[in-house]
């Protein structure tokens, strides 16, 4: 080859070559400016982002005024969290026994309304008409809209906060998660102890003018056990309590008289209600009593040691109670433990009105 080919070769390579190079640089500019002004966008809509907390790009998809709680991970490692969700996801597996239902995981198993509409059935006692399986988003989120807006119907007239929807229960999150079932928890009375003073923080995103405006906030899932039994309607007992207490000193005698008349035939008798009835060893040999069978030493705690045996005594004699055809009691057995004189008259006026013609 002629040393003038070789010279024009070589400028045809260095030509082809430049342009490829500046091709890349072009691209690698235009990937820096890209960059450049998603760091800005992100910096001007995010002016009160905490430090350390990353909103993901599906939670800043908002439309105008419309905004997204999200918990702060630092939260999830609170032990008052990770008490609460252990006591629901136990709670739900136990009334969900029956339908082989397991719940490992709250965000990852309730998100598609199958846990939530069984747990609501078993609860209320009331058929939803919703397909049974539902794997589609659309079909998710139908019968999450059912679901809700049966327990948001059974719910809102008892003062309770509706702080869940469709979305933000599908979307997998968690406080909204939290807020539904521990509200179905208390306003069933279900017979768990809540942790009380469960607080966590959350990321508020809004969008305002087209920007995004984040905020970390307290969020109070459970506040004391009293204040959220507070919630429910009064009834007569109460009245009783706050209007007439010589009335009810007339309902604690007869209700006295009544246990007395069955417990004498064991030698035994109860002079004070709200304690004598409080470690559940009375209730569970009343029951026995009155259905005239003997309940075995192994089925309870003779002499309870402690919360928890008492709690399992009480319980056990409700269990007593439904098998005898009467209606679950309102009162949770840990209410009766705890000395609550309304929850154990509860208790033990069910049984006087039906089977106070019982010898």
């Amino acid at each position: 080859m002629s040393a003038s080919s070789q010279s024009a070769k070589s400028k045809k390579d260095e030509s082809f070559l430049g342009r490829i190079g500046g091709s890349l640089v072009r691209r690698k500019k235009a990937k820096e400016v890209s960059d450049l002004h998603e760091e800005g966008k992100n910096a001007i809509n995010a002016p009160m982002l905490p430090s350390g907390t990353n909103v993901h790009p599906e939670d800043t998809l908002l439309e105008e005024n419309a905004e997204r709680i999200m918990l702060d991970p630092t939260s999830r490692d609170d032990p008052k969290l990770k008490d609460l969700l252990k006591v629901l996801i136990d709670w739900i597996n136990s009334e969900l026994e029956e339908d082989r239902i397991i719940v490992k995981d709250l965000e990852e198993d309730c998100y598609d309304g199958q846990v939530l509409q069984k747990l609501f059935e078993k609860l209320s006692g009331r058929k939803l008409n919703v397909a049974e399986v539902t794997q589609s988003e659309i079909g998710q989120k139908q019968k999450l809209q059912t679901v809700l807006e049966a327990v948001n119907e059974l719910l809102r007239p008892h003062g309770w906060s509706i702080e869940w929807s469709v979305d933000s229960i599908h979307s997998k999150n968690l406080v909204a998660i939290v807020y539904l079932l521990v509200s179905l928890a208390m306003h069933f009375q279900a017979a768990i102890r809540l942790p009380e003073h469960v607080s966590v923080k959350v990321v508020v995103v809004k969008k305002r003018e087209g920007m995004l405006q984040t905020a970390l906030v307290n969020k109070e899932l459970t506040s004391t056990t009293e204040m959220m039994m507070g919630r429910f309607e009064r009834d007569a007992f109460d009245t009783l309590l706050d209007h007439a207490p010589d009335k009810l000193n007339v309902v604690k005698t007869s209700l006295i008289t009544f246990v007395n008349k069955h417990l004498n035939k064991l030698n035994l008798e109860v002079t004070e209600l709200e304690s004598q009835f409080a470690d559940g060893v009375y209730l569970i040999l009343l029951m026995g009593l009155l259905e005239d069978y003997f309940v075995p030493l192994y089925n309870f705690f003779l002499t309870p040691e402690n919360f928890d045996q008492k709690v399992h005594n009480v319980a056990f004699a409700f269990e007593l109670m439904q098998d005898g055809g009467l209606k679950k009691p309102k009162a949770r057995p840990e209410d009766v433990v705890n000395l609550n004189l309304k929850s154990t008259l509860r208790v033990l006026y069910n049984l006087f009105t039906n089977y106070k013609n019982s010898e």
